[in-house]
């Protein structure tokens, strides 16, 4: 299993320094990844299903075991290559009144709708290395030919009228400050 800890439990030493600032910032993902993408950034919906998150995912929304809520999973892609993964947790509980539009997502991307609301509101962010074998790196390098022994994410609640969701982001290889990784860290 993953092994998420609040950022603060992280000395930036520990961090690889190319992904430090992104696993640190505090704005929208999404409208940096837009600006760093020379040509077209775009989403690819791989999965969305109601279903139960995992043991993790439903303690870090104070979700009772076995509740179900909206798992949706997409890849960030620049020019049609995947620079993030991205998992989304939505209780049905949350899914009420203008909430309703975030299980109709369609390819938008989630961060626009979130970082647009004045009222939203995110919780500490927690990273973690993600290892072959976790379950969470085999649904982030689906489909890659080439998977590397880490890979490293983070992942926040967010809150908009109270109403929780769980959002997790995991920087792939081809993201262009993965791919200046000193070698201790892309076989650890």
């Amino acid at each position: 299993m993953t092994r998420w800890k609040p950022n603060r439990h992280y000395l930036r030493a520990d961090i690889p320094r190319p992904l430090c600032s992104w696993l640190l910032d505090t704005a929208s993902l999404t409208l940096r990844l837009q600006q760093l993408c020379p040509c077209e950034f775009r989403v690819r919906v791989l999965s969305q299903v109601v279903g139960r998150p995992t043991v993790s995912e439903a303690r870090a929304l104070g979700m009772r075991p076995g509740t179900r809520a909206i798992i949706r999973q997409v890849q960030l892609l620049c020019d049609g290559t995947p620079w993030v993964y991205a998992r989304t947790i939505i209780p049905m509980t949350s899914l009420r009144g203008r909430l309703r539009r975030l299980a109709h997502l369609g390819t938008r991307p989630l961060g626009g709708m979130l970082f647009a609301d004045p009222a939203m509101r995110r919780e500490i962010v927690e990273l973690a290395v993600i290892r072959r074998g976790q379950a969470l790196h085999a649904a982030a390098t689906r489909g890659m030919r080439t998977k590397p022994a880490t890979i490293w994410g983070r992942r926040a609640v967010f809150r908009i009228a109270r109403k929780p969701l769980l959002v997790s982001e995991v920087f792939l290889p081809a993201f262009p400050a993965a791919s200046k990784l000193p070698p201790r860290w892309k076989s650890s």
